[in-house]
This record gives structure tokens, C-alpha cells and sequence, in this order.
């Protein structure tokens, strides 16, 4: 390996880039300002300033106005250590740099006051090309050209000088583009233009009324002043109120009986059809009571302290005469009158059996609800098969509400109700309940009883309980 070499450096490109850099320091240290200066300074006399005529008689002293980066302040401050009374213009917003200071503090000299441009330059740029305008709150985007396409001039708008500004210009130069709008205009909004207007249209006819105020339905295409009344400046724009009660509590027909939330109903599109939600109110609509008419229960659309209660409503309807009070939602609902769901379980006769699931007519015939009797004999007819035997009785004693059969009679009997296991009333009182017979159980017959009974020297075998009380065929015998 060649030892002259370090890797792809070689000693001769060291030495040339050492040369390189040494020449380099040396202009720079003797003629630096020939390096980096853009172009001849301006040369043309004025008042002396610091012991200068001209910036061109700074020579290559680049650092009178050129700050170091380590430094705080910039450029401008750099100029107004020469220019003091522009200094002192900064602080009066009546002169021309006091008011370009009070509207943007930060907008650097260099940007009207351009250099390095030749040795007779103009030192100021004064043109609607070169000119931050926006910078001072009103662009001249839509200010280039005259009606007649005539590029504007800094005077055709500040006719007085700068910066004073008569708003008379404003409303001379748009009468000639359509004096009706203007005239209009002026009276709504009063004649000081620049309170709102800043050259492009940010309360104009390019405004976004959506970001703020959506205008839909019957709000658009409305003028500016049906909602911004008496506005003079952005901030009055700005303080409309955008609730509907407040441009529109005129026009309140329920007389602010229903509060001031006007969208609760109403939509943009049109005062009617109103679209209450009835659910946001004490009485939400349900059943039937949907599909009803406003006015039906809002008489005279008086809403606020209508009655909530059944009975305000449909007195008329009571098919019970009030006998049963005013509390219709005790038995009824929305659905349907005849879809009753009273609980007779709060009633001295609780419905169970086959009670449950019989029309109510079935009990109170003609709607007789109060009064009625409570006992079975009251609907069901006493059966010809026990007539007048129970007659101090009540039917539950045997039956129950399940059915009428079997009967569980349970009172004082001639021989033990089970006898025999499995017999009914019927077994032993075949035709009614005043006889009896023991043949329908017992393995014999008439004859056949008469003899036995007549061997024994019994004539009575007729009343079988009086010789076999407890049903056994000898008394202390088992006749199975």
C-alpha cells in the first residue's frame, strides 16, 4: 500500500484544500463584504445620519446594518439607531409608521425600504406589488385593477396621505359598481367599511356562514341586516345571538308558555308543521293517543297546565258514571278502552279459576259494577239435584272456583264420606241428595237382600244406615 495515501485521502488534496481555505480567509478578512454583498448600496445624498450621507458610504462596513446572529436585535433596530425620527413616529399611531407599527410590529424596514439594488435605486417601494398591506388588516387582493381594469395606486385610496383614510373613497369607488347594494348597504351597516371589511371578503359574499350559523331553510337568501340589525363593526356581527328565540319571540304565538328552546318543534324549514317531541314533555303519547290532534287537548293552544290526568279528557266516556272514582288508568290504557286490565285482586272478590279469563260482562251485566253480590247463588242458579238442602249454606263449602266437580263436601255425614274409596255423590245419591241407595257399590240386589234379611227375622232392610252406621256390613266388621 502506497504509505502516501490515507485510505482515498492523499497528502497533495490536503495541502490544496489547506491552500484552498488559507485564500479563502484572507479575502474574506480583507475584502469580506465583496463575498456576500448582493449589490451596490444606494449612493443618492440626504441629511446626514451618524455622520453619513448615503449607504453607500458605509463602504464594506456590512455589520452598521447587518446584525450578527448571536445578537438580539435585528435589521430594523439597526435602522432606527440612524433614522430617529422614524423611531419616534413608531409611537404615534397618527403618523404613517406608527400606524404600520401598531397594526404589525414585527413587519421588518427592508420590506418598503429594499437595498443593494444600485447606486440609484429607489429606496422605497410604494407599490400595491411590493407593499405588505395585508400585514396592516386589509388586503389588497381584490383592490388591483379599477372597474374600468385600471391598476390602483396608493393614492387613488389615500387621497389625503398616509396613512389617514376617508371612507368616503370606499363609497365613491362602489357606487360605480352598483349604487343600489351600496346605498342599501350604507344604511344597514353605517358608512366606517373597514370596521368589517378586510379586502377579501371575510364578512362578504365569500363568508362561511356555516362554520358559525348554518343558514338553512327559510334563513337563506335572507339579507345580512334581518339578523345583524344596527351592526357597525366585526364585533357587532360577531355578538348576534344565534338562538331562535331571540330573533323570533314576536312571532311566539304560545306567548312563552312553552319556554324559548324554538327547535324543540320548529324547525328552519317553516313554523308548521311543528314536530313536538311529546316525550321530552310530562306526558309522553302512547296508544292511541299518538295519532290525536293537538287542539284535541290543547284547546285555544293553551299548552302549559293541561290537565295529564284520564278523567280531564274522557269524563264523557266514563261508561262506570264515576262509579269507580277518576283514576280510568287503574282498569284502562292508551291502547284501547276495552283492552282492560283491572286486578281484581284488589277487589273484596279476587278472580281465581275459571273465574279468570271471563268477559267482565258475564258479572256486570248493563256496566253494574258497584253493589253486586259476592256470593255464588248471585250468578249461579242452585242445580235441581241438591234444591233446598244447602239453603244456609254458601256453594264454596263443596265446590271450588276450579270447577263445579268434584265436590269436596266436608260437613257432618250418616256414614263416613270414604267409604268404599273412590265414590262420589253420585254413587250413593244417584237422583238427588234426599236418598240414597247402597246398590250402586255393593255386590248384591234387592232380592237377594230381602232374603238374607228375612232369615235373620230383620223386616227393615230398606234403612240400610239404621242397623249399619258406619257402612260395614256388621258393625266392628270389615264388609270388603
Amino acid at each position: 500500500m502506497n504509505a502516501s495515501r490515507l485510505g482515498c485521502i492523499t497528502f497533495p488534496g490536503l495541502l490544496a484544500a489547506g491552500a484552498t481555505l488559507l485564500i479563502v480567509t484572507i479575502i474574506t478578512l480583507l475584502r469580506g463584504g465583496v463575498l456576500f454583498n448582493p449589490g451596490a448600496l444606494n449612493a443618492q445624498a440626504g441629511e446626514p445620519l451618524g455622520g453619513y450621507l448615503s449607504h453607500a458610504a458605509f463602504g464594506n462596513q456590512c455589520g452598521l446594518c447587518h446584525a450578527p446572529f448571536w445578537e438580539a436585535g435585528g435589521m430594523s433596530e439597526r435602522c432606527q439607531a440612524c433614522h430617529t425620527s422614524i423611531a419616534a413616529e413608531r409611537s404615534d399611531p397618527n403618523t404613517l409608521h406608527g400606524a404600520i407599527y401598531q397594526q404589525s410590529p414585527t413587519l421588518a424596514c427592508r420590506k418598503c425600504h429594499p437595498e443593494h439594488r444600485g447606486a440609484n435605486a429607489p429606496l422605497t417601494e410604494f407599490t400595491n406589488g411590493q407593499f405588505p398591506h395585508d400585514q396592516l388588516g386589509f388586503s389588497l387582493q381584490g383592490h388591483r385593477f379599477h372597474p374600468n381594469r385600471q391598476p390602483f395606486t396608493c393614492r387613488d385610496c389615500h387621497t389625503p396621505g398616509f396613512p389617514p383614510f376617508d371612507p368616503m373613497i370606499c363609497q365613491t369607488c362602489h357606487r360605480q359598481i352598483d349604487v343600489t347594494f351600496t346605498e342599501v348597504h350604507i344604511l344597514d351597516f353605517g358608512t366606517q367599511c373597514l370596521a368589517c371589511h378586510d379586502g377579501i371578503d371575510t364578512y362578504g359574499d365569500d363568508f362561511d356562514h356555516g362554520r358559525y350559523f348554518p343558514l338553512t331553510g327559510q334563513h337563506a337568501g335572507k339579507p345580512c341586516s334581518a339578523c345583524h340589525q344596527n351592526a357597525r363593526a366585526r364585533t357587532d356581527l360577531q355578538a348576534t345571538p344565534t338562538t331562535c328565540y331571540a330573533c323570533h319571540a314576536s312571532q311566539d304565538i304560545h306567548e312563552g308558555r312553552l319556554g324559548s328552546d324554538c327547535s324543540a318543534c320548529h324547525t328552519p324549514e317553516g313554523w308548521r308543521p311543528a314536530q313536538f317531541d311529546h316525550n321530552l314533555a310530562a306526558f309522553p303519547l302512547t296508544g292511541k293517543h299518538v295519532l290525536v290532534a293537538c287542539e284535541s287537548c290543547h284547546i285555544n293552544r293553551v299548552f302549559q297546565g293541561t290537565p295529564t290526568d284520564c278523567y280531564s279528557c274522557h269524563a264523557q266516556d266514563d261508561a262506570h258514571r264515576g262509579e269507580y272514582g277518576t283514576d280510568c288508568a287503574a282498569c284502562h290504557t292508551p291502547e284501547d278502552w276495552k283492552k282492560v286490565s283491572f286486578d281484581h285482586a284488589r277487589t273484596r272478590f279476587p278472580l281465581t279459576g275459571a273465574h279468570i279469563g271471563l268477559p267482565c260482562t258475564r258479572c256486570h251485566v248493563n256496566n253494574v259494577f258497584k253493589g253486586l253480590s259476592a256470593s255464588c247463588s248471585a250468578c249461579h242458579q242452585e242445580p235441581p239435584y241438591h234444591a233446598g238442602l244447602f239453603r244456609n249454606q254458601s256453594c264454596d263449602a263443596c265446590h271450588t272456583t276450579v270447577a263445579w266437580r268434584p265436590a269436596l263436601f266436608n260437613q257432618p255425614h250418616a256414614i263416613p264420606i270414604n267409604h268404599g274409596g273412590g265414590a262420589t255423590c253420585q254413587t250413593c245419591h244417584p237422583n238427588t241428595l234426599t236418598a240414597y241407595t247402597c246398590y250402586g257399590c255393593h255386590e248384591h240386589n234387592p232380592a237377594k237382600i230381602r232374603e238374607e234379611h228375612i232369615k235373620e227375622g230383620i223386616t227393615t232392610f230398606t234403612d240400610c244406615i239404621s242397623c249399619h252406621p258406619s257402612g260395614q256390613k256388621k258393625e266392628g266388621e270389615n264388609d270388603d
